[in-house]
């Protein structure tokens, strides 16, 4: 068994097909495969043998598509680092994965460098008048035969350093049996055809985890350097994609722009939501932009790949007959298994609030050296996500928040997933988080950060007025701030642990 495999036979099958686009490069299947396996052989003759951990840390760039696929011949585990991670970060988790080699670009040469891990540094970028190993001449030194190292369905594959909730980062193992099942998700969601899929966000990421499945199935994957929105929207027509990704901070971006109404997306038969949730408001303005092809779904570092996920239809069938469904995550995809249970572990029925819990051939079973998390996150063979949320009697999942996230307000539960749904669907919001900060009288109450739409002029009492007829009076954003724009963390996702830490600096607790 060798994930490596499926790049080989295709390559095998449609040698001129393009496989990968990013900038003004362009690799065929067969050059694709011969770089791989030029680099995996030059690792291994190295002495970075199969099971060594190898780590990258560089922004969206083709040679890391090379990387992937080169580990995953060489049987090496892939510890991918998001540039986003600041020095000390990265020195940590350096540490924590011991890998034997790093592959790194020029922005991140002096991070690994300083962070002294004793592994061998492969410059992607070309060093002047240095005598450091690039990735060129990795590449020269090895052998185009193919390489595909032997492995099981356990054998660790990737180590994807997630902080979820918690600040803390910790790394899921995903296996070679996870990343298979995760292909066969994919795979099996698609046409089966060959498409173009554009990859706008990091590649470490959410954005790079269909890669495989495309190259499964002769898909050219197209990876963005880096993401602005006319460039985004550039390449969609100029390479005429077929699929692609957003998480919800991209989307309201894109939607934002002046020249998306002129744009020709004709080819484009899929946009997939991912990576947090998003309103039902932003799904109808998605889907009056680009067409009935907009879907989501929702997965976890710790589940590899989506666990629920709703279809471009049924988004369509929320916005035509069944405005609750937008509110949904979907419903469980394939081969996966997901309960609500409370805190005995046990299911609880329809329409009652629980803990989401997951099990499948796709959700990992341990966190690397990190054995209280472990046993905290992994029980039993499910994944517990430390998502709250309920299921509807026809099965669609509704998330309404993070477990460690809810508002105790006065004795009542407020969700603030709920409360944003509701800021949202005034046409003036750009982007809204709420949290719960102290309150004498009531213990929490609801807070909401909001930035408005350029031009908009809406005032706390306007955002109030606006919910108060969606929500219940005790779910209503008591404190209202207006901010140019939301902290986010490494993986683009709005942190809301940042700004709930102002609020409650200083306080005795962390709870009201």
């Amino acid at each position: 068994m060798n994930l490596g495999y499926y790049l080989t036979r295709t390559a095998q099958h449609r040698p001129n097909a393009t496989a990968l686009v990013c900038g003004d490069r362009r690799w065929s299947y067969s050059a694709l495969e011969s770089e791989s396996n030029r680099l995996a052989s030059a690792l291994l003759a190295r002495g970075i043998g199969p099971g060594s951990r190898v780590a990258t840390l560089a922004g969206n760039r083709g040679e890391l598509v090379v990387a992937e696929m080169a580990m995953c011949k060489a049987g090496h585990v892939r510890v991918p680092l998001s540039p986003r991670l600041s020095p000390a970060e990265v020195g940590q988790l350096l540490a924590d994965s011991a890998p034997t080699a790093v592959l790194v670009d020029r922005a991140g040469r002096g991070t690994v460098h300083a962070a002294g891990s004793g592994a061998l540094v492969v410059d992607l970028d070309p060093v002047a008048g240095g005598t450091a190993t690039t990735y060129d001449t990795l590449v020269a030194e090895g052998d185009d035969a193919a390489v595909a190292v032997e492995v099981t369905a356990g054998t660790p594959a990737v180590l994807n350093f997630t902080s979820g909730s918690s600040g803390t980062l910790k790394a899921a193992v995903q296996t070679v049996g996870n990343r298979l099942a995760n292909m066969r998700k994919l795979v099996m969601r698609g046409t089966g055809e060959p498409e173009v899929y554009l990859a706008p966000g990091p590649i470490t990421h959410a954005s790079g985890m269909g890669i495989l499945a495309c190259f499964f199935r002769g898909s050219t994957v197209v990876v963005l350097p880096s993401f602005d929105v006319e460039g985004y929207l550039d390449t969609l027509e100029r390479e005429r994609v077929t699929s692609t990704f957003l998480v919800p901070a991209m989307l309201n971006r894109v939607l934002a722009s002046p020249t998306l109404a002129a744009r020709d997306l004709s080819c484009l038969r899929s946009l997939t939501i991912g990576g947090a949730p998003v309103s039902p408001t932003r799904l109808r303005e998605a889907v009056a932009a680009f067409g009935p092809v907009v879907q989501q779904g929702y997965g976890q570092a710790e589940t590899t790949s989506a666990i629920t996920h709703l279809s471009a239809a049924e988004v369509l069938r929320g916005i035509e007959s069944d405005p609750e469904l937008l509110l949904s995550c979907g419903r469980p995809v394939f081969d996966t298994e997901v309960r609500v249970v409370d805190e005995a572990g046990c299911p609880v029925p329809a329409g009652v609030v629980g803990e989401v819990v997951a099990r499948g051939p796709d959700c990992v079973g341990e966190y690397h050296d990190a054995p209280d998390a472990t046993a905290a996150t992994f029980r039993d063979g499910w994944v517990f996500t430390g998502d709250l949320g309920r299921f509807r009697a026809d099965g669609y999942l509704f998330l309404v928040d993070r477990k460690k996230d809810m508002i105790v307000s006065g004795g009542y539960n407020v969700y603030c997933s709920e409360v944003e749904s509701a800021l949202y669907t005034h046409p003036e919001v750009d982007e809204v988080c709420v949290y719960g900060v102290p309150d004498e009288r009531w213990g929490e109450t609801v807070k909401a950060c909001v930035v408005r739409r350029p031009g908009a002029s809406v005032d706390a009492d306007g955002l109030v007025a606006a919910c108060a007829a969606r929500i219940a009076r005790h779910k209503l954003p008591r404190v209202v701030e207006f901010l140019d724009s939301l902290p986010r963390t490494r993986t683009g996702k709005v942190d809301r642990r940042a700004l709930r830490e102002r609020d409650w600096a200083g306080s005795a607790r962390r709870i009201g």
